[in-house]
């Protein structure tokens, strides 16, 4: 419960700021309160005390691996910025490469882009717990 407590508040300024109608503001937090007593919530916090268990274990790869997993991630996001260079100057090679990738993208299984939302939100809600608890800076 504590998780779930440390992460209620973030969350609900996270629904403040990302709807702007106030009547859909009010219903997603009245969700987020009835998830604290659902069986859904129990779920969620057996997955992130997993999750933070990883990310304080002692052994190197497996603190790590969450974050490995987000850098390279972000490194096949960022891939867009050259290819707006690319497009810039060759239009024509830019196009090919985007249908390459694309191809690319498309042949990688859906459970690696759930591993992939998971992870994040799992190591940010460590990160977050973690700094509520004051051992994370």
């Amino acid at each position: 419960m504590a998780i779930f407590d440390a992460l209620l508040a973030p969350i609900s300024t996270l629904i403040d700021k990302i709807v702007p109608d106030p009547k859909a503001r009010d219903a997603a937090k009245l969700e987020l309160l009835r998830l604290q007593g659902s069986q859904e919530l129990e779920l969620l916090r057996t997955q992130l005390s997993a999750i933070v268990a990883e990310a304080g274990a002692a052994d190197p790869w497996t603190s790590r691996a969450r974050p490995s997993f987000l850098y390279v991630m972000y490194a096949l996001i960022l891939l867009a910025v050259p290819m707006g260079v690319v497009a810039a100057f060759r239009p024509d090679m830019a196009e090919a490469i985007g249908r390459g990738m694309t191809a690319y993208l498309n042949g990688l299984p859906e459970p690696l882009y759930a591993l992939f939302g998971t992870g994040y939100l799992g190591y940010t809600a460590a990160r977050q717990w973690g700094k509520a608890r004051g051992t994370d800076r």
